[in-house]
């Protein structure tokens, strides 16, 4: 499952020491787990800051809390410690934080919202948008709206015809086409305002 080093033991085990409280643990969690954005956060933990659902993993000296719902993006995570002449540094590998891709068996909706999570929202990012998919219809179209920078953005047309739609239908066998379901004539921070496209 979780595989934590004999340094990062001793690491934890240290600075639990220092804090001096009764029972301080280490909680692990996924935040964003499955998305581009995934990242692991570590922090102590009481009993009383716990939510009932955590994993306990006893090491020497203390628990680590892993967070219930974090655990299958967590599993094969490694947790290590590395000494150098100027400090340390805690190091924590965990492969299948970002999720992996759906099978191509999988639902055409959990196929879409893969490709627009790891392939389209990063690009839109660049320009403070984002795009979210509000439904699959059974004929297999993908309704969007989008937000950020592209809600009422004058190229919004050109970035949901070139890039969203295109991308989509080239890595989502079997979707029938893409809608836009934004009303644009009430975004508040355009990318680019209408008028100048």
């Amino acid at each position: 499952m979780i595989r934590i080093s004999e340094a990062a033991q001793a690491h934890f085990r240290k600075l639990i020491e220092r804090e001096a409280m009764p029972g301080l643990g280490v909680r692990l969690m996924a935040l964003h787990a499955g998305t581009p954005r995934a990242d692991v956060r570590l922090e102590f933990a009481g009993e009383g800051d716990l939510q009932g659902d955590e994993w306990a993993i006893d090491c020497e000296g203390f628990t680590l809390w892993l967070d219930a719902p974090s655990a299958p993006f967590l599993e094969g995570a490694e947790i290590d410690y590395a000494s150098f002449a100027t400090g340390g540094q805690l190091q924590i590998r965990a492969p299948g934080i970002k999720g992996h891709a759906p099978a191509p068996e999988a639902p055409l909706d959990e196929r879409v919202r893969w490709v627009v999570e790891h392939d389209i929202n990063p690009q839109l990012a660049m320009h403070k948008g984002h795009v979210e998919v509000a439904e699959v219809t059974a004929d297999g179209v993908a309704v969007l709206r989008f937000g950020g920078g592209c809600h009422g953005c004058s190229m919004v047309d050109v970035t949901l015809k070139q890039g969203v739609e295109k991308t989509l239908l080239e890595k989502v066998p079997g979707l029938a086409g893409v809608r836009d379901a934004t009303d644009h004539a009430s975004g508040s921070a355009p990318y680019m305002p209408r008028g100048q496209a």
